[in-house]
């Protein structure tokens, strides 16, 4: 009897080993099955695989939003800009604005304006608002879908970004197609994500969204802006932490993102006093940020405000990070259009004047060819 139990026990242990040995085997067959068929993917759809080549093809883009109806660039001139944030209307410092401007001195009449510091034009930092009796600590706004709060800032913004809004749409447009060949939502990260407007979109257009910044006032106004679109049940999760540090952690994890976005600081602390510092520790969070990505990775955008460097630092950033991936890769400037006046102060009609833009950040956004 003994030694009939222990050749039974034998014989299962054998099948135990040959099937491990057999999944083992099957699933290294289906990954090289997943990636060779990546690969021809990319091949058919004429992208360059191991080479930057036909992302440095790109020509760098002056992209905007042409969807807004609560915000409008009134006129700029004189290192400065004339705005409509709903009802109100705010001047702000704008050292781009190295020309003239088109309306009257006389009609920059506004509820709030920035007086920068002294010596911080360039900069951005110091200075504070002389604001009106009549405007309220916030006010509700919209794009489309979204309603959010606007409110002056110390750090002379109203809350939000006006030019994010083209990142906003080219996001919304990859989601829909990936929901349509996958069958499933896309799963998006959206680091130093601030008042989640950008994550809030991405969420009305189907996605799974993380939510992560540094700041716990900043997680605060996303909550509310998330109520006032009434998407308290959306797949939104809302994280204060450490960029890196979460990214770090995830990756132990073996999680995975089908889509990133970045909108990095040029400074800050995180909410342990962890310290960032964009020309040092900006291309080590892109390298993890790259392993992040899934077999069905669908874009990644990094847009970098308040640096001394143009355009095409923010597209060889990622183009060193996504060189093996193909796809398409365009890089650029975030802008807002100016609306023309009816008439300028020089007699001459709207429909002689040229449109004018103002830059705002650079960006490089890179989308996979398989949509």
């Amino acid at each position: 009897m003994t030694i009939i139990v222990n050749i039974i026990t034998k014989c299962i242990f054998i099948k135990i080993l040959l099937y491990r040995r057999w999944s083992r085997n099957q699933y290294h067959k289906d990954r090289r099955q997943i990636i060779l068929h990546t690969l021809i993917d990319r091949l058919q759809s004429g992208a360059s695989i191991g080479s930057i080549r036909s992302m440095e093809q790109q020509k760098l883009s002056l992209i905007t939003s042409p969807n807004w109806l609560d915000y409008e660039l009134l006129d700029s001139g004189n290192l400065r800009k004339f705005e409509r944030f709903g009802p109100y209307r705010f001047i702000r410092p704008e050292p781009q604005a190295m020309w003239q401007p088109r309306v009257a001195e006389a009609a920059w009449v506004a509820d709030g304006v920035f007086v920068p510091g002294k010596n911080d034009q360039e900069d951005g930092e110091g200075g504070g608002w002389q604001l009106s009796n009549r405007l309220p600590p916030s006010w509700q706004m919209s794009y489309q879908s979204l309603r959010f709060l606007a409110r002056p800032t110390p750090f002379r913004h109203l809350g939000f970004f006006p030019e994010q809004a083209a990142h906003w749409d080219w996001c919304a447009e990859a989601i829909t197609s990936f929901i349509h060949m996958h069958k499933r939502p896309p799963r998006i990260l959206n680091l130093f994500a601030y008042s989640g407007l950008a994550s809030l979109h991405a969420a009305a257009a189907g996605a799974e969204v993380t939510h992560l910044d540094a700041s716990k006032k900043a997680v605060a106004q996303a909550f509310e802006n998330r109520d006032l679109c009434g998407m308290q049940d959306a797949p939104i999760r809302f994280i204060t932490d450490d960029a890196t540090r979460f990214v770090e952690r995830e990756l132990r994890r073996n999680k995975t993102y089908d889509g990133i976005i970045l909108d990095p600081p040029k400074y800050g602390r995180g909410p342990k006093g962890e310290f960032w510092r964009i020309e040092d520790d900006l291309t080590p969070l892109l390298q993890k940020c790259r392993q992040l990505l899934s077999i069905d990775a669908l874009f990644m955008v990094l847009t970098i405000y308040a640096i001394r460097a143009s355009s095409l630092a923010a597209h060889y950033a990622l183009a060193d990070m996504l060189v093996d991936m193909g796809g398409s890769l365009a890089s650029g400037e975030l802008a807002v259009q100016e609306s023309p006046p009816k008439i300028g102060p020089t007699g001459i009609l709207q429909a002689e004047m040229q449109a004018r833009y103002v830059a705002q950040a650079n960006f490089a956004r890179w989308r996979s060819a398989r949509r």
